[in-house]
């Protein structure tokens, strides 16, 4: 009878002790959290001894909530990402607990951001400048913005968050058209930091042309209708710009300056 409780007692303390050096383990624990898209790689970790000097600095991984069935007790691992049933751009989120005392270094986490891979299927734009595009093939959620072709230079115009699936998207926006010939064009920048852009599309539009008074102004300048407008001083600095069918320069310095707006380009003004 001693010896049974004897042994169900010895049980008892080997469960608690276990019990408590997991408690412990939870406690020295740090948690490196990724996040981002599938994009078809691994993610390598660079993995050094604990503090103690007992074991591995990395001691769990999750993929999704659900533990890597990777070999981790190395001073180096591959988490792979083929072994959870994901497609390109599917939302992944990567959970690399650690003990206190040792930083594991993620190699490539960059891996995880969103390439841009789109394809154009259909682009047009209207001559009130509706500009239409669909897409497939997106890897990730990337912002398309849309640049117009003004003043002898590419201008953003806008942006429109892409949806990052890889079925057809259908996007639009309003293009403020210049009077005459116009060029527009969508593009997306990712983590390489190379654009990729749509094919570049024209359109005439049929709105009158853009006139401006006085070329002598103390106070204010007036266009003959609402214009996206820029205005550089004598040193190429710019010193305003928007969208308006009057500027307020009472406050600018004196001297020459330049004007483009609508389709124009290099228009002077002085500043008395």
């Amino acid at each position: 009878m001693l010896e049974e409780k004897g042994a169900y007692m010895k049980k008892i303390i080997i469960t608690l002790f276990v019990f408590f050096i997991a408690v412990i383990q939870d406690i020295n624990a740090q948690v490196i959290v990724l996040d981002g898209h599938y994009q078809g790689r691994d993610i390598y970790v660079q993995n050094p001894f604990s503090a103690s000097g007992v074991g591995f600095c990395v001691y769990e991984v999750r993929v999704n909530g659900l533990a890597s069935t990777d070999e981790i007790n190395s001073s180096a691992f591959a988490i792979d990402l083929a072994l959870h049933n994901l497609n390109i751009g599917d939302q992944i989120n990567i959970q690399i607990a650690h003990k206190d005392g040792c930083d594991p270094v993620v190699i490539n986490p960059e891996v995880l951001k969103p390439l841009s891979t789109f394809e154009i299927v259909d682009i047009n734009v209207s001559d009130k400048g509706l500009m239409k595009w669909t897409t497939k093939d997106e890897s990730g959620k990337l912002p398309f913005i849309i640049e117009q072709f003004r003043w002898n230079k590419w201008v953003k115009v806008g942006e429109i968050e892409g949806k990052g699936t890889t079925t057809e998207n259908d996007y639009e926006f309003k293009v403020v058209a210049n009077s005459g010939a116009n060029k527009v064009r969508v593009k997306q920048v990712d983590s390489t930091a190379k654009p990729r852009y749509s094919k570049t599309i024209q359109f005439q539009s049929r709105i009158p042309s853009v006139t401006f008074s006085p070329v002598k102004v103390k106070k204010e300048i007036t266009f003959s209708r609402e214009t996206l407008f820029e205005i550089y001083n004598m040193y190429g600095n710019m010193v305003a710009k928007g969208y308006a069918n009057k500027i307020d320069v009472s406050n600018v310095e004196k001297g020459k300056y330049y004007l483009n707006y609508d389709s124009s380009f290099g228009d002077s003004f002085d500043k008395k």
